[in-house]
């Protein structure tokens, strides 16, 4: 599944995208270096149109949600950066971003009563078989939003609709006679699947040694980073009633609750006493910061080494993407928080990554071998096997008799049979993406007379995908994008 879903990525962007128009039940997950504190800071640029952190966070974190569902809980921020979901958030923003210049270019906009309209039609906020206000109120405050920040989200995803809606693709009659034809050819046939698992190796360390020298480059240590670090505990002070009250006076608008309304002193009282907390240790660490870039720190602070790579790092990623920003000319690190402490980190000597040897790198190489050679095998048994092989016989299949295979999950029979129809061979093997090689002969052909309801859809949506690519291509080349944070 994760393979598939990596190499269709592309699709399942705008799959997401375009099944998406509001936040409802999206959770928030954090992203090390990229999640700063100024919810309006902007992270990118698309012509007039700024990004902020704050969107970014968000599409991030229902990206998140919608492939956890799609991997039924199984999806972590490990797998997260393997697909690049930091990078998929922003490029989702920079898109609607460059439809938005577009809407602004011909004056669009979205009045109060069409976003009205749209939120009365969500189920989520009735009560009794009617839209009610408070539950409304209460919806968005457990899903830690307010109706402000919801209906500017929803405000934007209205006019992304309104703009693409005034691009129609449709289908012509001639396009549904040719979807139609192409549902309606059925073929009959023998078929035999060939999977890796019926293949045997075991290989000798001189053949993976073989392998490995051909590829030794590929299986590099990591980068470590030797550093000395100082923790600054969290603070635990007391504070008279006069600092507390003089404090919540100059920051009143950090202490709001849930519909963005400012709470009392009273009401804020423990959230202003954990501030001045914070505030106390970021001041202790940044002073035990200068002093040790000065070389005047006190000798009683504690000072304590370790060497840290991306596989052994127990100080955690936000760390490790400190210290590596540091060199030799600019060795420290201004305080770091992580975990509810702050480090102060030097670094003292990066060690640069060099070529396992092969014993290190023979667990990593073992399986890329073993399916390289399998895979040779499997190919040599269905050309040896092709010309005589006994299989199974099929009815008349079409191209979307997905569920008619025993042997294969609807999505390897959806694979061959969309192969299958676009050969010109009668007798041939199909090498599916999973690796498995399915024999097949074609025994008949004929032409159903079944009538296909779904053809228009079918074009309008492989219309509308190609014209939104062009679309947007178009647009990149008119807006100048500007990206703000690094990394992405």
């Amino acid at each position: 599944m994760i393979t598939w879903m990596q190499r269709h990525k592309k699709w399942l962007i705008i799959t997401i995208w375009i099944s998406t128009i509001a936040f409802i039940g999206a959770g928030f997950v954090g992203w090390g270096q990229y999640k700063y504190g100024d919810k309006a800071s902007a992270v990118a640029k698309v012509g007039d149109i700024e990004i902020s952190m704050n969107e970014l966070q968000k599409t991030y974190s229902r990206l998140y949600q919608q492939y956890n569902q799609m991997l039924q809980g199984n999806f972590d921020e490990e797998k997260a950066k393997q697909f690049g979901l930091q990078k998929q958030a922003l490029q989702q923003l920079i898109q609607q971003a460059l439809l938005l210049n577009l809407a602004k270019s011909y004056d669009l906009a979205v009045s109060d009563i069409e976003l009205f309209n749209v939120i009365k039609s969500q189920k989520v906020f009735y009560k009794n078989g009617t839209f009610d206000k408070e539950t409304y109120k209460q919806v968005l405050s457990q899903n830690r939003m307010t109706p402000k920040e919801y209906e500017s989200g929803l405000r934007k995803e209205i006019l992304l609709q309104k703009t693409l809606s005034l691009l129609p693709v449709k289908a012509s009659k001639n396009e549904e006679k040719i979807i139609n034809t192409l549902f309606n050819i059925a073929d009959k046939i023998d078929y035999k699947v060939l999977s890796l698992a019926m293949i045997k190796v075991e290989p000798t360390d001189a053949e993976l040694k073989a392998f490995w020298e051909t590829m030794k480059n590929n299986f590099m240590t990591d980068i470590s980073y030797e550093i000395i670090f100082i923790k600054e505990t969290p603070a635990d002070k007391s504070y008279d009633d006069a600092t507390i009250e003089k404090y919540y006076k100059e920051n009143r608008t950090h202490f709001k609750d849930t519909e963005g309304k400012i709470l009392s002193l009273e009401t804020a009282k423990n959230a202003v006493v954990k501030e001045l907390n914070a505030k106390a240790a970021k001041d202790s660490a940044l002073r035990k910061y200068i002093a040790f870039k000065k070389g005047k720190l006190d000798p009683s602070v504690k000072k304590e080494k370790a060497t840290i790579s991306a596989h052994n790092n127990p100080l955690g990623e936000k760390a490790l993407q400190t210290v590596a920003k540091l060199s030799a000319t600019k060795p420290y690190a201004k305080p770091v928080l992580i975990n509810n402490t702050y480090y102060i980190i030097e670094l003292v000597k990066t060690n640069p990554a060099i070529p396992k040897t092969f014993e290190a790198a023979k667990a990593e190489v073992l399986p890329l071998y073993l399916e390289k050679v399998k895979q040779e095998k499997l190919l040599k048994l269905a050309n040896k096997s092709l010309a005589n092989f006994k299989g199974k016989t099929t009815d008349f299949l079409t191209v979307s008799a997905v569920d008619k295979f025993q042997d294969l999950s609807e999505k390897e029979a959806g694979e061959f049979l969309q192969k299958l129809f676009t050969s010109d061979k009668k007798r041939s093997f199909i090498t599916l993406n999973d690796g498995k090689i399915v024999l097949y002969n074609i025994l008949e052909q004929k032409l159903l007379t079944n009538k296909n309801s779904k053809e228009s859809n079918v074009i309008a949506r492989l219309k509308s995908t190609m014209f939104s690519e062009g679309l947007l291509k178009t647009l990149q080349n008119t807006y100048k994008t500007e990206i703000f944070i690094q990394g992405l």
